[in-house]
């Protein structure tokens, strides 16, 4: 379920990776190209193990002036009925009013608002997640990994890693605590196209 801001998050995180990186990067808006990009999380299951789930349908766009770095901008949405755990009857379990409600809150938001490099290829995106609609504050770390040209279609890419724990009752998500982990990990492998 988390793993869905992990999908915000990843947007977030290549704004502050971009600006860690003190190459060519200019001024641009990129797009997330979601075929080389990855939301995935953890959950407890019991004690015995954990619960691992992709988010397959997000996307957004953001801004990124690695000169003025507090000027960036974010915006993701991840689709709540492409989350999956690779079990039809748990992923039609979490689409319900118990869960996710993605009837009435089909969508998953995170809006980026602070950008912060805190060391040489690092950094932390502070801003609103929003799920199930309720909004809390969500931080991101973040490594910038690379940007430069994609040798194949000569577009401008910029690719970053980032990850970050939240705790599901935070947005009313409290169905079977105890049994199944309120902490959910996320993990988010990200590549923004340069338009």
């Amino acid at each position: 379920m988390s793993m869905i801001k992990l999908a915000c998050a990843y947007l977030a995180s290549v704004l502050v990776a971009a600006a860690l990186s003190s190459g060519p990067v200019q001024a641009r808006t990129y797009d997330i190209d979601i075929v080389h990009s990855n939301i995935v999380f953890f959950i407890d299951h019991l004690g015995f193990s954990r619960v691992v789930g992709v988010a397959r349908d997000f996307g957004g766009s953001f801004e990124f002036d690695p000169a003025n770095l507090p000027a960036s901008s974010l915006d993701v949405a991840v689709k709540v009925e492409s989350i999956s755990t690779n079990n039809q009857q748990r992923d039609s379990d979490i689409q319900g009013a118990d869960w996710f409600n993605a009837a009435e809150f089909p969508e998953i938001t995170f809006v980026g608002k602070e950008f912060k490099q805190t060391g040489e290829k690092s950094g932390k995106i502070a801003g609103d997640l929003t799920i199930a609609g309720i909004t809390q504050a969500a931080t991101l770390d973040v490594v910038f990994n690379k940007e430069g040209e994609n040798p194949w279609d000569k577009s401008h890419v910029v690719g970053f890693s980032a990850e970050t724990t939240i705790k599901r009752s935070d947005f009313g998500l409290k169905t079977a605590l105890g049994m199944i982990g309120d902490d959910v990990k996320l993990y988010i492998e990200i590549e923004g196209r340069g338009r």
